[in-house]
């Protein structure tokens, strides 16, 4: 990817599952197949929740609404209850549903290594994660993060644009002078659409060796023996 020469990269932002932890495909097979549901059954619940487009109905789309922090994490989990028991016809415990879907989340120790090692050496560098109402480990975080900017706490959400301009503003750069790293293709051409640089995640190799050629940095390192905090995930009301 190219940037303007004006414009030297002087900060990394990255997302938090999915980039920092495994694969949110891994977690939630590993919930679906603990709770008995139906993994297709499961998506095709969250693709109706969502909308026909990632971006419509932006103000009463209820994961939309959760991830701003406008809906509270027992509303929302009813909610997903009764449309998963409704598409497979099977009952789905409410309580604690977004506990235990994110409770197999684990910490990807390579690419926390990264960010680390990124700040060390002098990049502005943030968090910029959709929440569903969960408190984040944040132990460690000092080393790693410059500005967290987590949706429920801001008001905003990824792909919404302002959410871009906040974390710019906190990192004190402006958005071509930033990399933005998600597992998410929506929220990478929302990136690239307000100046960033956008890079999609999939595999650890693949973004390191991309940032590495971006900011000019040796960002590789011994990433399996960093001591990252350990993941998990509790849902707050």
């Amino acid at each position: 990817m190219t940037h303007p020469a004006d414009h030297p990269l002087q900060g990394l932002v990255v997302d938090w599952g999915g980039v920092l932890t495994t694969s949110l495909a891994e977690t939630m097979v590993a919930w679906c197949e603990a709770d008995g549901i139906d993994y297709a059954h499961y998506r095709d619940v969250i693709r109706s929740m969502l909308g026909p487009e990632y971006e419509d109905e932006a103000r009463v789309n209820p994961i939309h609404a959760l991830e701003r922090g406008e809906m509270t994490v027992p509303h929302f989990e009813i909610e997903l209850a009764r449309r998963l028991r409704t598409q497979s016809g099977f009952a789905v415990s409410a309580a604690g549903l977004l506990e235990r879907m994110f409770a197999r989340f684990e910490s990807a120790p390579d690419m926390n290594g990264l960010v680390r090692r990124a700040h060390a050496a002098g990049l502005r560098t943030a968090l910029l994660s959709n929440s569903w109402g969960n408190d984040y480990p944040r132990d460690g975080w000092d080393d790693m993060f410059d500005a967290v900017v987590i949706s429920g706490e801001v008001g905003m959400r990824k792909p919404e644009q302002e959410i871009f301009h906040h974390v710019a503003m906190l990192l004190e750069l402006e958005p071509p002078q930033i990399v933005f790293v998600d597992d998410l293709r929506p929220n990478v051409h929302a990136a690239a659409d307000v100046g960033m640089v956008g890079v999609h995640h999939q595999t650890y190799s693949e973004t390191a060796g991309e940032l590495e050629t971006l900011f000019g940095l040796p960002l590789r390192g011994h990433d399996m023996n960093d001591e990252s905090p350990p993941v998990t995930r509790r849902t707050t009301g």
